[in-house]
C-alpha cells in the first residue's frame, strides 16, 4: 500500500521532473476545465446568506469536477468573499492586541512550506519584511483551522501550512490606494521569494476588500475543511466559487481557484501568443497610478502560470491601473466586432476598435467571474462556449453560475432568469447597489470616454490597396531560374497554386500522406514542412470556420502600439487592413502609406561557411538598430538573391527578428513586413505569421500566376487572380486558426502555435522560443547546406528544368511514397492468393525502403533467446487485438464497408462504423450466418446516423473527436457521393454535400466529454467507451484527462491516415507520428497511475508485422489497419475519392463504378492473419511467448539510426523511457468498463417494471435537481431493447412527471414510447440524439415570471437529433437545434448560431433568435445536376431550396460553364420578372457564367459527366427584420 507522506511528494515531484527532461511530458500541456460561479447582493449588503449560497452551489457542482481514486482528493475548488472585518477584529482580540478599528483591516491568506521550519520562517520574514517596508503595521499571524479528515491522503501529502497576516493601513491611505500597495508588496514578495529559492511560498490573496479560501478538496467539502466559512459572523455582499476538473492527478493547491481577482472556466488559446506580447507591452507599462513602483510588478505574468492565473495577472494590473472590472473584461476578452456583426451599435463598435488598437484579445473558451472589489461581474468568450445561467430573486440577489438550479430557489421569489450569450456581460456595482445587464453596462463603458473621436485617427488602408493594378516582379528566364532557387516543382503550381487562383479555395485532396517526414526526406523540402499546426482535441473546441464565420478575423494591426495601461487617443495611431496577405502592387502601395520611417533588411547571404548564422545575427541587429533609430516598419526580404546570394528560409529570418525584438521588449515598435519566395500555400503563410510576421508578400507565387497567365493557362488578369489566390489563402488561414480555436489572428501572431518535427533543439530555443521540438533533427548548418543546394539548381548551368514534383502523388522522380504501385501489387497478390510467401515478399520490400517513419530509425532488441514459435500466443487470440478504423458507409461504397464487418466479425476482431451510421438491416445476421454489423459504432461531431437504436447495437461505442488526416476539422462527403441509401442513413438531402461541423457541440472541454460519455453509458449499459484523439504534443496530458473522465479505451491516431476527402494541406500539415503520440500517452497515463485504467490503441500506417510489435513496445494493446485493408479489397491509391471515379468501386457510390468492386472477406482475414503470423514469428525470434510480453517495452527498442548527416542530432530517445513503476501495470483488455454512478434512471426502470416487461401504460413523478443528469436514457435502452424502435406504443406510454432543475443531458436519445414533463428548467444538451421521444419544460406553477423573457433551457438543445418531439415554454441558450435532422420543436426565442446545420425536422421559435441563425456554411453545395449530357442544358425549377441548403458562404463563384452561354443561371429574389444583379457587383448580372476549365480533380466540367457546382455569398434574400426569406431559383436554357 502506497504511503501519501513527504518522501512520496518527493518522488513524485522527481517522476515529473524526469519525464519532463527526458521524456514526452511537459508540464506546459497541463490543462483544466471545470464549473464556476458568482452570488451577490445587487444592493451590496453583506448578509450570511451569500456565503451559504456559495457553499451551497460548490455541493451542486461536484459533477463537473474529477476526483482521484482515493475518492477524496479533488482537482480543485475554493470560493472569494469579502472580508467579514467584525470576524476578523474578534480574531485580533484574542491575539491581545486591540484592533485599530478607524484604519482598514487587511488580510494576506499565504500558503507556507508546512514540513520544512527554515523554509517556513524565510518566508515569514519575507513577507514581514515587505508589508512593513511599505509602512503599514502588523496584528500578527493566525493559524487557520482546517479539518485535513475530509482530504484524500494525496492532498493532504501536498498541503502547505496555511495562515493569515493581519495588517493594518497605518499610513491612513485611502482604500484604492491601500489595495494598490497591497498588490505592489504581494508581487515584490513574490519576487523575494523567488530570489530566496523558497518557491512554494504562494499568495492565494492579500487583500483589504476580499479573502480566497481554496485548496485541492472536493467541492462539497470546502466549508468542512475551513470552519471560518462556517461561522455565523462570516457575512459577505458576494461570493466566487470555482470547482477545477484538470488533466493531472498529482494535487497543486496553489493551481485551485479562484485567483485574486477571477474564476475562470475555461481554456486560453492565444496564451503563447498573449504572454509573448506582454513581455513586449511592458517596457512601455509606465503608469502613473504606480509611480516609482512600475517595476515591481513586472514581470506581470509569472514564469509557469497556467493559462487562467496568466488572465487573472493582466486583469489585475489592468484593474489596479485604474481600469473597471467590466472594462478590463471588454479589453481583454471582447465580444465578436468583426464586419460581420453588423447588429452592433456603432458606439460599441468605436469601444471594440479602441481595444483592439490597445491589446491582443485573450482567445478561447471562457465562463468568467471576477470583481475588483467594487464590480462582481460574470462574462463569456466570443463564442459563447461555456454555459453561464442566471437567475435574479425578489429579495435582489443574484446567483450566476455553469448549471441553472445549483442554488435551489423558490420559484415564487424569482423575477427572472436568464443565460448570458456570446461576449455578454452582466455587471453589479455594489457600491451603488446597481445591476447593470449586458445592454446598460456596454452603453455604460462605450460611453465613458470619447472612443468615436479617437478610432477615427486609425487608417484603414484596404481602400487604399484595393485598387492598384497588378504588375509581376520577375518573368522569362530569371523567373524560372528563382521558382527553381526556390523548391517549386511542377506539382506546386499545378495541384496547388493553380486552383486557389482559379477556384478561390485549397485544392481537396485524399488518401492520407505516405511521404516521410521532412527531416527524413532526401529531397529538399522547405522549412514550413517542418512545422506541424496545433489543433484543439477536448480541452477545447475547433472553431467551425465555415458556418461561424462572424466571429473570425484576420485583421491586422500595423505601428507603433503604446502602453497598455493608459486611456488615450493615441493609442488609436494605427494602420490596420483587413487581412495580411498583400500582392506586389499593393505592397509598394503600402510602402507609401505608412505613417513612420520604414527599413528594408536584405534576408540574402553568401554561400559557404558558417553564413547563415552570421546573416542571421546580422539581420537582427540590423533590425534592433533600426527601431532604436525610429523605424515604425520593418520589410525583410529574400528578393535580392541571386546567382551569388542564397535567400534565407524567410521563416527562420522572421522568427529570428521576432523573438530578437521580443526578447529586447522592442517589437511592439515596429511591423514585420515579408516578402518571401518560398511562400505558396496557406500553411506557409500561416507560420510565418505564427512566427511574428504582420505581412505577408508572396512575390514568387504571384510572378508564377502571371507567367501562366501570359502563356494562356488562366483566363483572367492577374488583378483577378491575385483577389481569388487571396480569397484561397484568407480561408486557409481562419481554418488553420480555427483548428486550434483561435478566432482572432491578432492573438495568433507571434504565438508559434506548431510544433517542430525534426528541427534541432537548440536552434529552436535560439530563434523558435517556446516551440516545442521533441526530438531534436536538422539544425542551421544543415538548413543552409539544403538551402545552397536548392539555389544551386536554379542558378548553375544554361538552361533550368523544372522538377516535376511527387510530394502530394507518387512520382519516379519525386518523394518517396509508402505505398507504391509494386508493394501495393505484392500485397493483392497475397490476399488474393492467401500467400504467405508473397507476404513475407511484401514486408521484405517494405522494409528495404529508405527511412519513411520514426520507426524506421529504431531496431528491436531480443528479450532473451527465441522460442519455439508453438509456444507463442495463437493467430487466433493475435487477431482479436485488430480492429479496421473509423470508415464510413459514404465514403467507402456499401459493398467495401459491409465486406469490412463481415471479415472482422468473422476472425472475433473490430470493425468500425465510421461516422455515417449503418443500415439497420445490417443489425441482423444474414442468412450464411455471416454478421454484417460492425462492432464499433462511432459517434462523430455531425452525428449523422446517431440514434438510439444504432447505439445499442455494438459492444463499443467510439467518439471520435479528431481525424488523424484532418484533426480540428469535420469529415466530408461531397454531394455526388450522397446518394438515397446515404441520404437516408443520414437524415439528409440527395446531392447536397455534407461537412461534419469541427467540433461536437457538446464537447466544448474536458467536463463536457465526460458527461458525453456517461450519456452512451447510459444509452447502452454494456458497451465500452473509447475517445479517438489524434497524436499532437500534449497529447497525454489530454489523455489522462480522457482516463479520468472514465473511457474505456483510448485509440491514438497518426497524422498520416487515410481519408475521403480533405484540403491537401490539412493532409500533410497538421498531427505528429503516432510513434510520438502513442509513447507520449503511455508515459503521461502511466506517470498518473491511470494507465491501467484504459486499454491503448493505435492506427495510422500499420503496413508490416514489425510496426505492429514496435506499437505494443511503445504502449499500444490494439491495433488499427485501415489504408491496407482498402488495398486488401482492391484499392490502388488512384487518390480521387473525393471525385467519386474510384476505379475499382472501393470508395464510389456510382452505380457503375460499384460493379467492378472485386474485394471479398477472405482477402481481409488473409491479410489481418499475415498480420498476424508475422507477429507470432516476430515474438518468438526475441524470446516473447505473447504480445503481452512485450507491452509498454519501450526499453526493447533501440535507435539504430541518427538520419542523414546533415542533421544535429536525431534523439528519439524521448519515446523510450520507461516510467517508474511501469512494470506493475496490468494489460487487461477483457476487464469491465469503468463504472458511472447511477443516475434517477435507476429508480425509473425499478419503479416501470411493469411497462418494460409487460407494456402496461405508467405515469412516475420525481423530484428533480442538477446532479441528476441524463433523465430517461437508460429507460429508453430498455424500451428499444424491449420493443424496438419502431415500436407500437402511444407518445406517452410511459409519462415521467420531474419537478425543479433538471442536470444535463435531460432526455437524451429519448425513445418512442417515453414522455418526459419537467415543472422547473433544465440545463445543457436537452434532447441531445433525440430519437423519438417527447420532452415538454414549463415554468412551475409557482412561477410569476413571463415565460418568453426568460431561459429555460441551456446551450446546445436537440444536437444531432433525428425524430421526436420537444415542447420548451421559455427561450433556449445558444447552439439550439444544431444538427437537428428530424425533430419538431417549438420554443419562445433561441440565442445564437439556432438551428445551425439544421438538415431536417421542424422548429417553430415564438420569440427573437440570436445572431447567425440557420448557418449551413457549406461552401461545396450548390443544386447538383447528376447525368452524362453536354450543354444547352435543360433543368427543371428547384423549388424552396431551403429545403436542401442555405447559402452563406465566403466565396463568390461564377457558374462555370466549358462554352460560355451554355446554360444560365436566373435569380430574381423580389420576383418582380426582372433579373437580379449581385449587390456588390451591379455591372454583373448573375446570369452569365464565365468559361473556364477546371483543373482540378474535385471540380470537374459538365462535359464528363461529373458535377459542376455553384455556390454564393451575396445571394440572400433579406427583408427589413434581418431575415433570410425564401426564395426561388431555376437553371434555365
Amino acid at each position: 500500500m502506497t504511503k501519501y507522506d513527504d518522501a512520496w511528494v518527493a518522488r513524485e515531484e522527481a517522476k515529473r521532473a524526469f519525464m519532463a527532461e527526458n521524456g514526452l511530458y511537459s508540464e506546459e500541456e497541463e490543462h483544466s476545465s471545470c464549473g464556476v460561479g458568482l452570488v451577490v447582493n445587487i444592493d451590496g449588503s453583506s448578509s450570511r446568506a451569500v456565503v451559504e449560497n456559495g457553499i451551497k452551489a460548490l455541493k451542486a457542482i461536484w459533477h463537473r469536477g474529477a476526483v482521484d481514486a482515493d475518492g477524496k482528493t479533488g482537482d480543485g475548488a475554493g470560493i472569494h468573499v469579502q472580508i467579514p472585518v467584525n470576524f476578523f477584529y474578534d480574531q485580533v482580540r484574542r491575539t491581545g492586541h486591540s484592533p485599530r478599528e478607524g484604519e482598514l483591516i487587511a488580510i494576506g491568506q499565504v500558503f507556507l512550506p508546512r514540513t520544512n521550519f527554515a523554509a517556513q520562517e524565510t518566508c515569514r520574514t519575507i513577507v514581514e519584511t515587505e508589508v512593513l517596508r511599505m509602512g503599514y503595521y502588523i496584528y500578527g499571524w493566525r493559524h487557520v483551522p482546517v479539518d485535513t479528515s475530509v482530504l484524500g491522503e494525496k492532498a493532504n501529502a501536498t498541503r502547505p501550512e496555511i495562515e493569515q497576516i493581519l495588517i493594518s493601513n497605518a499610513k491612513g491611505v485611502d482604500e484604492e490606494t491601500f489595495e494598490r500597495e497591497l498588490y505592489v508588496i504581494r508581487r515584490r514578495i513574490e519576487k523575494a521569494a523567488l530570489a530566496a529559492q523558497v518557491p512554494t511560498l504562494y499568495i492565494a490573496s492579500m487583500s483589504c476588500r476580499s479573502i480566497i479560501y481554496k485548496g485541492m478538496m472536493l467541492a462539497q467539502d470546502v466549508a468542512n475543511f475551513y470552519p471560518d466559512l462556517m461561522d455565523e459572523r462570516f457575512e459577505s455582499a458576494f461570493a466566487i466559487y470555482h470547482q477545477r476538473y484538470s488533466t493531472n492527478t498529482f494535487p497543486q493547491w496553489w493551481l485551485a481557484q479562484p485567483f485574486r481577482m477571477l474564476a475562470h472556466n475555461g481554456e486560453i488559446n492565444t496564451l503563447k501568443g498573449n504572454v509573448n506580447w506582454m513581455k513586449s507591452h511592458e517596457i512601455r507599462m509606465a503608469s502613473g497610478t504606480f509611480g516609482d513602483m512600475a517595476e515591481d510588478i513586472k514581470p506581470i505574468v509569472a514564469a509557469g502560470s497556467s493559462d487562467s492565473a496568466a488572465l487573472d495577472s493582466v486583469f489585475e494590473v489592468l484593474v489596479r491601473a485604474g481600469r473597471s472590472a467590466p472594462m478590463a473584461k471588454t479589453m481583454l476578452v471582447p465580444e465578436s466586432w468583426s464586419k460581420q456583426a453588423v447588429e452592433l451599435p456603432q458606439a460599441w463598435r468605436d469601444m471594440y476598435s479602441y481595444c483592439n488598437s490597445v491589446m491582443e484579445p485573450w482567445d478561447g473558451p471562457a465562463a468568467l467571474a471576477m470583481t475588483d472589489g467594487r464590480w462582481v461581474c460574470a462574462g463569456l468568450d466570443r463564442n459563447g462556449l461555456r454555459p453561464m445561467r442566471f437567475v435574479v430573486t425578489g429579495d435582489g440577489m443574484l446567483i450566476a453560475g455553469s448549471e441553472a438550479g445549483m442554488v435551489p430557489q423558490d420559484e415564487a421569489n424569482v423575477v427572472r432568469k436568464g443565460a448570458l450569450g456570446p461576449g455578454q456581460l452582466l455587471a453589479v456595482d455594489i457600491e451603488e447597489g446597481k445591476m447593470f445587464g449586458d445592454t446598460e453596462i456596454k452603453d455604460k463603458l462605450a460611453a465613458s470616454r470619447p472612443f468615436g473621436e479617437w478610432v477615427g485617427k486609425i487608417n484603414e488602408l484596404d481602400k487604399a490597396l484595393g485598387d492598384v493594378e497588378e504588375k509581376a516582379l520577375f518573368s522569362g528566364d530569371e523567373l524560372r531560374r528563382r521558382q527553381v532557387a526556390a523548391g517549386y516543382t511542377i506539382e506546386d503550381l499545378e495541384q496547388i497554386l493553380a486552383p486557389m487562383a482559379e477556384d478561390a479555395k485549397e485544392p481537396l485532396a485524399s488518401m492520407g500522406d505516405d511521404t516521410p517526414s521532412a527531416v527524413l526526406s532526401n529531397q529538399y523540402r522547405p522549412l514550413s514542412h517542418f512545422f506541424r499546426q496545433n489543433f484543439s482535441q477536448v480541452t477545447n473546441p475547433p472553431i467551425d470556420s465555415l458556418r461561424e464565420f462572424r466571429v473570425m478575423s484576420l485583421k491586422t494591426r500595423f505601428g507603433n502600439l503604446k502602453n497598455v495601461l493608459d486611456e488615450s487617443s493615441a493609442q488609436t495611431e494605427i494602420l490596420v487592413l483587413d487581412s495580411p496577405f498583400l500582392a506586389n502592387a499593393q505592397f509598394d502601395q503600402l510602402m507609401t502609406e505608412f505613417n513612420a520611417n520604414s527599413v528594408t533588411i536584405d534576408c540574402t547571404f553568401e554561400p559557404g561557411g558558417n553564413n547563415l548564422s552570421e546573416n542571421l545575427r546580422r539581420i537582427r541587429d540590423e533590425a534592433e538598430d533600426a527601431v532604436r533609430s525610429g523605424a515604425g516598419h520593418i520589410v525583410l526580404t529574400d528578393q535580392f538573391s541571386d546567382a551569388t546570394r542564397v535567400a534565407m528560409p524567410m521563416i527562420l529570418a522572421t522568427s529570428a527578428v521576432h523573438s530578437q525584438l521580443t526578447r529586447k521588449g522592442l517589437r511592439t515598435f515596429t511591423s514585420l513586413n515579408v516578402r518571401s519566395a518560398e511562400c505558396v500555400d496557406p500553411h506557409y503563410f500561416a507560420v510565418l505569421i505564427g512566427c511574428g510576421a504582420t505581412v505577408v508578400n508572396a512575390y514568387l507565387a504571384e510572378d508564377s500566376l502571371a507567367d501562366r497567365i501570359g502563356r494562356g493557362l488562366l483566363d483572367m488578369t492577374l488583378t483577378t487572380a491575385m483577389a481569388r489566390y487571396r480569397e484561397a489563402i484568407d480561408q486557409g488561414l481562419l481554418k488553420i486558426m480555427a483548428k486550434m480555436g483561435i478566432s482572432v489572428m491578432s492573438s495568433y501572431r507571434g504565438g508559434l502555435n506548431f510544433e517542430a518535427v525534426g528541427l534541432s533543439r537548440a536552434m529552436c530555443a535560439e530563434y523558435f522560443p517556446g516551440m516545442t521540438s521533441r526530438i531534436s533533427g536538422i539544425g542551421v548548418t544543415g538548413i543552409q547546406r539544403k538551402a545552397e543546394a536548392v539555389h544551386d539548381r536554379g542558378w548553375q548551368g544554361d538552361g533550368v528544368v523544372m522538377p516535376i514534383g511527387g510530394f502530394y502523388k507518387a512520382r519516379k522522380s519525386g518523394e518517396t511514397h509508402a505505398w507504391e504501385a509494386s508493394s501495393m501489387h505484392m500485397l493483392q497478390m497475397a490476399c488474393n492468393k492467401a500467400s504467405y510467401q508473397m507476404w513475407k515478399q511484401y514486408s521484405a520490400k517494405m522494409q528495404s525502403n529508405p527511412p519513411i517513419h520514426l520507426r524506421d530509425l529504431l531496431d528491436i532488441k531480443p528479450l532473451g533467446a527465441p522460442v519455439p514459435i508453438e509456444e507463442v500466443e495463437s493467430i487466433t487470440s493475435i487477431r482479436k487485438r485488430f480492429v479496421t478504423p473509423g470508415m464510413s458507409l459514404g465514403a467507402l461504397s456499401p459493398e467495401a464497408h459491409k465486406t469490412l464487418n463481415v471479415a472482422m466479425n468473422r476472425i472475433g476482431a473490430k470493425s468500425d462504423s465510421g461516422e455515417g451510421g449503418e443500415d439497420p438491416a445490417h443489425f441482423v445476421p444474414e442468412a450464411n450466418g455471416d454478421n454484417p454489423s460492425a462492432k464499433i459504432k462511432q459517434v462523430a461531431s455531425g452525428r449523422f446516423g446517431v440514434t438510439a437504436e444504432y447505439l445499442n447495437q455494438c459492444e463499443e461505442l467510439e467518439i471520435k473527436v479528431a481525424q488523424g488526416a484532418k484533426p480540428g476539422e469535420g469529415g466530408q462527403l461531397p454531394g455526388m457521393k450522397v446518394t438515397d441509401l446515404i441520404a437516408r442513413l443520414r437524415h439528409s438531402t440527395k446531392g447536397v454535400t455534407l461537412i461534419s461541423p469541427p467540433p461536437h457541440h457538446d464537447i466544448y472541454s474536458i467536463e463536457d466529454l465526460a458527461q458525453l460519455i456517461y450519456d452512451l453509458k447510459q444509452i447502452n449499459p454494456r458497451c465500452k467507451v473509447t475517445v479517438k484523439l489524434v497524436a499532437s504534443s500534449g497529447v497525454g496530458t489530454i489523455a489522462a484527462g480522457v482516463a479520468k473522465a472514465k473511457a474505456d479505451i483510448i485509440l491514438i491516431s497518426g497524422h498520416n491516415g487515410g481519408t475521403g476527402a480533405s484540403p491537401a494541406t490539412s493532409i500533410k500539415y497538421a498531427g505528429l507520428p503516432w510513434e510520438m503520440g502513442l509513447t507520449e500517452a503511455h508515459q503521461v497515463l502511466a506517470m498518473n497511475n491511470l494507465r491501467d485504467r484504459v486499454t491503448l490503441r493505435t492506427d495510422g500506417g500499420l503496413r508490416t508485422g514489425r510496426d505492429i510489435v514496435m506499437a505494443a513496445m511503445m504502449g499500444a494493446e490494439e491495433y488499427g489497419i485501415g489504408t491496407a485493408a482498402l488495398i486488401a479489397m482492391g484499392c490502388i491509391m488512384v487518390r480521387q475519392c473525393q471525385s467519386n471515379t474510384c476505379p475499382v468501386g472501393v470508395c464510389t457510390q456510382d452505380e457503375a463504378l460499384r460493379g467492378k468492386f472485386t474485394g471479398n472477406a477472405d482477402k481481409v482475414v488473409n491479410l489481418i492473419t499475415f498480420y498476424a503470423t508475422e507477429v507470432r514469428e516476430l515474438l518468438a525470434s526475441i524470446g516473447a511467448r505473447s504480445l503481452d510480453d512485450v507491452i509498454g517495452r519501450a526499453d526493447l527498442l533501440a535507435q539504430v539510426s541518427r538520419g542523414s548527416a546533415h542533421l544535429d542530432d536525431l534523439d528519439l530517445n524521448p519515446l523510450l523511457i520507461t516510467v517508474d513503476g511501469a512494470a506493475e501495470i496490468v494489460y487487461d483488455r477483457n476487464k469491465p468498463r469503468n463504472a458511472v454512478l447511477d443516475t434517477l434512471d435507476s429508480e425509473i426502470v425499478r419503479d416501470a417494471a411493469r411497462f418494460l416487461e409487460d407494456g402496461e401504460k405508467m405515469q412516475l413523478s420525481y423530484a428533480v435537481q442538477n446532479t441528476h443528469r441524463t433523465v430517461g436514457t437508460r429507460v429508453s435502452s430498455h424500451i428499444i431493447r424491449n420493443f424496438g424502435m419502431n415500436n407500437q406504443l402511444q407518445p406517452d406510454h410511459l409519462t415521467v412527471k420531474l419537478t425543479g432543475s433538471a442536470g444535463q443531458s435531460l432526455g437524451a436519445f429519448a425513445a418512442p414510447g417515453l414522455k418526459l414533463e419537467v415543472s422547473g428548467d433544465a440545463n445543457d444538451y436537452v434532447g441531445k440524439g433525440l430519437s423519438g421521444g417527447t420532452i415538454v419544460v414549463r415554468p412551475s406553477m409557482a412561477s410569476t415570471i413571463v415565460a418568453s423573457d426568460n431561459t429555460i433551457i441551456g446551450n446546445t438543445v436537440l444536437y444531432g437529433a433525428t425524430k421526436g418531439f420537444l415542447f420548451a415554454a421559455g427561450r433556449a441558450g445558444e447552439r439550439f437545434g444544431v444538427r437537428n435532422s428530424g425533430a419538431h420543436v417549438v420554443i419562445e426565442g433561441c440565442g445564437s448560431n439556432g438551428c445551425e446545420y439544421m438538415t431536417g425536422g421542424v422548429a417553430v421559435i415564438l420569440g427573437e433568435i440570436g445572431a447567425n441563425f440557420g448557418a449551413y456554411g457549406d461552401p461545396l453545395s450548390g443544386p447538383f445536376y447528376y447525368g452524362n449530357r453536354t450543354p444547352p442544358l435543360n433543368a427543371s425549377r428547384i423549388r424552396n431550396p431551403s429545403d436542401a441548403m442555405m447559402f452563406m458562404d465566403t466565396v463568390t463563384h461564377y457558374v462555370y460553364s466549358p462554352v460560355d452561354q451554355a446554360y444560365r443561371f436566373t435569380v430574381d429574389f423580389n420576383r418582380d420578372g426582372k433579373v437580379d444583379t449581385m449587390p456588390q457587383y451591379p455591372e454583373t448580372p448573375f446570369n452569365y457564367g464565365r468559361p473556364t476549365v477546371h483543373g482540378n480533380g474535385s471540380n470537374n466540367t459538365l462535359l464528363d459527366g461529373h458535377v459542376e457546382r455553384i455556390s454564393f455569398q451575396a445571394l440572400w434574400a433579406i427583408d427589413a427584420r434581418k431575415q433570410v426569406t425564401h426564395s426561388f431559383w431555376y437553371m434555365e436554357d
